[in-house]
């Protein structure tokens, strides 16, 4: 079965990156633990706060890869503790979240069972940006030269 795309309209180029962006937002929607929060602490920053009761900094990593910042908790096993009853379940968990491009991860701290990740989102500015258009000269392979000049000149 053939799946829809948002992005399918010819006036929509290059937004291919979206669609792939949106498959992984709606995989990492399933996830349930750990709860989390997401905070705007100002005009240019966000705060991501986990609920990570139990976990020790050397049982967390934190890595961003393609602007995906993913958190991962380990415990490890104490061979020397025996529970009678054990309640308090020792469980991994990978949470992962998808950052606009421009979004900067700060600082990360661990307080009281609190995982707290800083994030900065700087002011985009607008560019507008003239293309001159020359008349092409013979075929169209000179035609394509004279568009690549424009591009060169564009760029410099």
């Amino acid at each position: 079965m053939s799946r829809l795309s948002l992005f399918n309209s010819p006036l929509l180029l290059g937004f291919d990156q979206f669609e792939r962006t949106l498959d992984r937002v709606a995989k990492a929607g399933a996830e349930g633990y750990p709860p989390y929060n997401i905070e705007q602490v100002g005009d240019d920053r966000l705060r991501i706060t986990l609920a990570v009761a139990g976990f020790a900094l050397d049982d967390l990593d934190i890595q961003i890869e393609d602007n995906q910042l993913t958190v991962r908790g380990k415990q490890k096993d104490d061979p020397a503790r025996v529970y009678l009853y054990r309640g308090i379940a020792a469980r991994q968990f990978q949470r992962s979240f998808v950052l606009a491009d421009g979004i900067e991860v700060g600082t990360a701290a661990l307080d009281n069972g609190l995982l707290s990740i800083e994030l900065n989102r700087p002011k985009i500015e607008s560019r507008v940006r003239t293309v001159p258009i020359r008349k092409a000269t013979g075929d169209n392979h000179e035609g394509r030269v004279a568009i690549d000049n424009v591009d060169a000149a564009a760029r410099e």
